[in-house]
C-alpha cells in the first residue's frame, strides 16, 4: 500500500521501441538473419521503458557487501533467464551503479549503458528457447529514486543501515533485472554486512553466520516474485518468531527504537492470517512476518512479498491487515501491468472492511457509504488512472473496494467469498489483468455484470446514488 501520488519515468516514443528490436541485426553470407535485440521496454501504460523484452528470467541470484558507513555496496547479480525470441543482444534496467564487468554462459558480454538501460550483447546469439546464465558484476552508492511529492524508495540509507524498496520501479536501484511485474522470478540473497548489524529480506532465512567482523545473511524467495516486492533491510534488529496455527514460520523484525511498541501487534500476526486464510484460501507462501521501521527512515507502508515493512506511526491493526491481505491480492496474484494496480489495492482495503465488519461491528456497507460520500474517491476510475502519478491516489484503493462490495451485493455472501477465495487460487504466482478478473467473476458469478463494470470501474464521476 502507497497512500500517495508517485512520480512517472519519462516516457519514450513508440518508435524507439520499434527500432531497438531491429536495431544491430546480425547477418551472415547467404543472407540469413540470426538474432535481434530484445525490447529495451515492455511498453507499460504508465511506465514504456520498464522492463525488458526477449527472455523471461526464471531465478535471480544476488550476492551484496554492504558498507553503511560509506554507503557502498559491492555485488554480484545472477540471472537464470530462458530467451523468448533469438537474441543478438538484451537488456537489464539499473539505476546509478557502475557495472564493471558481465558475462553470459561464462563468456565475456559487451555492456553499453544509456541512463537505466544496461545492454548487454553476448559473444554468439541465443537461441529462442534456450535457457542462459548472465552474471553482472556491479558496484557503487545506490541511488534513493526521489518521486515528484518528495517521497523516496530505492535504496534509503537509515540512521544505522538501509532499507530496500522497489515500488514501482525501484528495485533497479539496487540490481540489475527485469523490472516489470510480469516477469517473475525466483531469488536467492546473500547480504554481507558489518559484525553488529543484521539483514532482513523476501522468504526463508536459510542461513546466519558471523566471521572476521562480518556478518552473513542468505534469504531464499522459493515462490515467484515480482522485483518490486523484492526487500532488503539492513540495521540493528530486533526480532520475534512464531509460527501460525497452518505451521507458516513467522519472523518479524523491528528497529530496537520502536520494537517494544510494536510488539503486540507483531505477535498478533499468526492470528490475522490465520483469520485472512479463512477469508483468502491457504497462505501463498512458504514465510510469513513484517519488518517495522523507524518513521524518519520511511514514509509509507509497502506489502514487500512474505514480510511487509511499515514505519512505526502506520502500525496499526488496519495496516497490517491491509499490507497481509497483499500476500494473496498483489504479491501471489501480480498485476500483468501497472494499470491493474486496483486489483491489488482494492482487495486490500476490503479486507480492511471485512475486518472491521468481524470484530468491530462496522459492517462493510457503512464503509462502502463513507467511502462513496468522499468526495477524492470519485476523481478519476480506478482502472483507469489518469497518469502514473495517480497510481496510488484514493480511487485505486477506495472507490476500488466500492466495486468488490458492488460483486458482493450483485451476486451475494456466498458466491463473493467464492470469489474473494477462488481468484488468488485460480492466478496463484502468476499475473492478471483487468480483463482477467472481470472475466472470472462473470464465470463464477454466472451471470453479465456489466453494470458494474460500467459504473463502478469504468465510469467518469460519482453515480447518483449508492
Amino acid at each position: 500500500m502507497k497512500t500517495r501520488s508517485r512520480a512517472p519515468l519519462a516516457p519514450a516514443a513508440a518508435t524507439v521501441a520499434a527500432l531497438l528490436l531491429f536495431a544491430g541485426c546480425t547477418g551472415d553470407t547467404d543472407g540469413g538473419v540470426h538474432g535481434t535485440p530484445g525490447a529495451a521496454g515492455l511498453r507499460d501504460p504508465y511506465f514504456p521503458k520498464l522492463g525488458n523484452g526477449g527472455y523471461d528470467v526464471g531465478h535471480y541470484a544476488l550476492t551484496l557487501a554492504y558498507d553503511p558507513a560509506s554507503g557502498r555496496l559491492d555485488a554480484t547479480a545472477e540471472i537464470t533467464a530462458r530467451a523468448t525470441q533469438d537474441l543478438s543482444a538484451f537488456n537489464l534496467d539499473l539505476a546509478g551503479l557502475t557495472v564493471e564487468r558481465a558475462t553470459v554462459d561464462g563468456a565475456p558480454a559487451a555492456v553499453n549503458r544509456a541512463g537505466n538501460e544496461l545492454t548487454l550483447r553476448p559473444r554468439e546469439d541465443i537461441d529462442r528457447g534456450q535457457d542462459f546464465r548472465t552474471t553482472v558484476t556491479y558496484s557503487g552508492v545506490p541511488e534513493k529514486i526521489t518521486d515528484g511529492d518528495g517521497a523516496g524508495e530505492g535504496w534509503l540509507r537509515t540512521q544505522d543501515g538501509a532499507l530496500a524498496l522497489g515500488e514501482p520501479v525501484g528495485s533497479m536501484a539496487w540490481f540489475p533485472g527485469n523490472h516489470h511485474p510480469s516477469d517473475k522470478a525466483t531469488y536467492d540473497i546473500t547480504v554481507t554486512v558489518p559484525q553488529g548489524l543484521r539483514a532482513f529480506s523476501n522468504g526463508v532465512r536459510t542461513s546466519e553466520r558471523t566471521e572476521n567482523g562480518r556478518t552473513t545473511a542468505v534469504w531464499r524467495s522459493a515462490e515467484p516474485m515480482a522485483s518490486y516486492l523484492a526487500t532488503l533491510a539492513v540495521g540493528r534488529y530486533e526480532t520475534r518468531a512464531a509460527t501460525t496455527p497452518s505451521k507458516v514460520p513467522v519472523l518479524s523484525a523491528a528497529d530496537p527504537s520502536v520494537a517494544a511498541a510494536s510488539g503486540p501487534l507483531l505477535d498478533r500476526i499468526p492470528e490475522l492470517l490465520e483469520w485472512e486464510q479463512e477469508n483468502f484460501g491457504p497462505y501463498p507462501f512458504s514465510s510469513a512476518g513484517a519488518i517495522v521501521e523507524r518513521t524518519g527512515d520511511v514514509g509509507y507502508a509497502l506489502e514487500t512479498q512474505t514480510r511487509p515493512v511499515l514505519p512505526q506511526n502506520s502500525f496499526d491493526v488496519p495496516t497490517l491487515v491491509h499490507e497481509l491481505a497483499h500476500q494473496w491480492y498483489g504479491n501471489s496474484v501480480s498485476p500483468a501491468t501497472w494499470r491493474d494496480m486496483w486489483l491489488n489495492e482494492s482487495f486490500a482495503t476490503y479486507a480492511e472492511w471485512l475486518y472491521a465488519e468481524d470484530f468491530e461491528s462496522t459492517p462493510a456497507q457503512r464503509s462502502f457509504e463513507e467511502a462513496f460520500a468522499t468526495e477524492v474517491n470519485w476523481a478519476f476510475p480506478p482502472a483507469e488512472p489518469p497518469t502514473a502519478e495517480n497510481l496510488f491516489d484514493p480511487p485505486v484503493y477506495q472507490r476500488g473496494a466500492m466495486v468488490l462490495h458492488k460483486i458482493r451485493q450483485k451476486v451475494g455472501d456466498d458466491t463473493f467469498y467464492e470469489i474473494l477465495a477462488g481468484w488468488p487460487a485460480t492466478y496463484r504466482h502468476r499475473n492478471a489483468s483487468t480483463a482477467d478478473f472481470t472475466a472470472y467473476v462473470e464465470d463464477v458469478a454466472g451471470e453479465d455484470l456489466s453494470g458494474v463494470w460500467d459504473v463502478w470501474l469504468y465510469g467518469d464521476g460519482k453515480p447518483k446514488s449508492a
